[in-house]
């Protein structure tokens, strides 16, 4: 008997972690996931967009807009962040991150500091805003390559 041949690629697998993640944020508008995955393919790390361990998500704003103080920028933490600081065995260096969405300006800077050296994303619906803007030639000054996500097509079906 031969192996199967329908099994995901690496990409699709550590997407549909970023993707599976981004499906715990409770952020209404945009959810976006990342996973962090080592140069022999381990995953090192997973977060998603939402506030800071200790802030209720019934107490702090979902708004997007209004006064800085009563909507969610000031508060929330984004995926790319919250999985360079849940992972907890030492030196992010050479990694590869996965994220469903374009890295902002700020969490560019986490990226770059953190030793990760690959972003692969699967949107970058803000490509013309300042902040990813920013982002992409901080990233590129730095060296960390930019792949897009080639989405496959492939369907995976998860019953929970």
């Amino acid at each position: 008997m031969n192996k199967r041949e329908d099994y995901i690629s690496w990409d699709e697998y550590f997407m549909g972690v970023a993707m599976l993640s981004a499906a715990r944020s409770k952020d209404p508008n945009t959810q976006v996931g990342a996973c962090i995955v080592s140069q022999d393919n381990k995953i090192l790390s997973m977060g998603y967009n939402g506030f800071p361990i200790g802030c209720s998500d019934d107490e702090f704003p979902w708004n997007r807009d209004g006064e800085p103080y009563d909507n969610k920028y000031f508060y929330t933490t984004h995926s790319e962040l919250n999985a360079i600081l849940n992972y907890r065995g030492g030196s992010l260096e050479g990694s590869k991150l996965y994220v469903t969405l374009f890295p902002c300006n700020e969490c560019a800077k986490a990226v770059i500091q953190s030793g990760i050296r690959t972003v692969i994303y699967a949107d970058d619906k803000y490509a013309d805003t300042p902040g990813v803007r920013a982002s992409k030639r901080m990233l590129n000054a730095a060296g960390v390559e930019m792949i897009p996500y080639t989405h496959s097509g492939r369907v995976v079906e998860l019953h929970l």
